[in-house]
């Protein structure tokens, strides 16, 4: 089946730099929500998938581009091998940048919305609904990926270097709070 489509369903990935529940500005830009999207290499639908929305959003694009698809454009589908070797969670893996003005929907695998923010975390595994669209801003071309609605799917060992509170303290004794 040839994808008529932009928008891409993922399989199984892997969230990253987690940014869902209230927009934040980067590099002093628009506020947006935003995720990183970490995909296997293993999984082939998936990359075909955005692969393939990917060229369908260059030619929809094209009249962004003067008509004419210029043969360097910033792509969003980039290898964690190369643009993150030091990064052990993107090892073996494509991601792509989603990003939106409008939060997206968050849900867990009944398909329920998930209110509890800390459900939803950089390191916790789900499905994406992302869409590609091409871009022409300030002499920078290319195609965007927008984020529309994220999927739980299962909890993972969190990502970033913040440690949680419940593994840097022990409980206190209150005797000696004032000692």
């Amino acid at each position: 089946m040839e994808n008529t489509s932009t928008k891409v369903i993922t399989g199984k990935v892997r969230f990253s730099y987690a940014n869902v529940w209230a927009p934040k500005s980067i590099n002093g830009g628009d506020e947006k929500y935003s995720v990183s999207l970490i995909i296997p290499k293993s999984d082939k639908k998936t990359i075909a998938d955005i692969q393939a929305a990917i060229e369908l959003a260059k030619k929809e694009g094209a009249s962004k581009f003067g008509g004419k698809v210029p043969a360097s454009l910033k792509l969003p589908l980039r290898d964690g091998d190369v643009d993150r070797p030091d990064d052990e969670a993107y090892k073996g893996c494509y991601f792509v940048n989603a990003n939106s003005k409008d939060r997206p929907g968050i849900v867990d695998k009944s398909v329920k919305p998930i209110l509890d923010q800390t459900e939803l975390y950089s390191g916790c595994y789900g499905r994406a609904s992302i869409s590609f669209y091409a871009f022409n801003q300030n002499g920078n071309k290319g195609i965007a990926c927008g984020l529309q609605n994220l999927q739980k799917l299962a909890d993972g060992e969190p990502l970033g270097a913040r440690s949680r509170a419940d593994e840097d303290f022990t409980t206190a004794d209150d005797d000696d709070f004032l000692a």
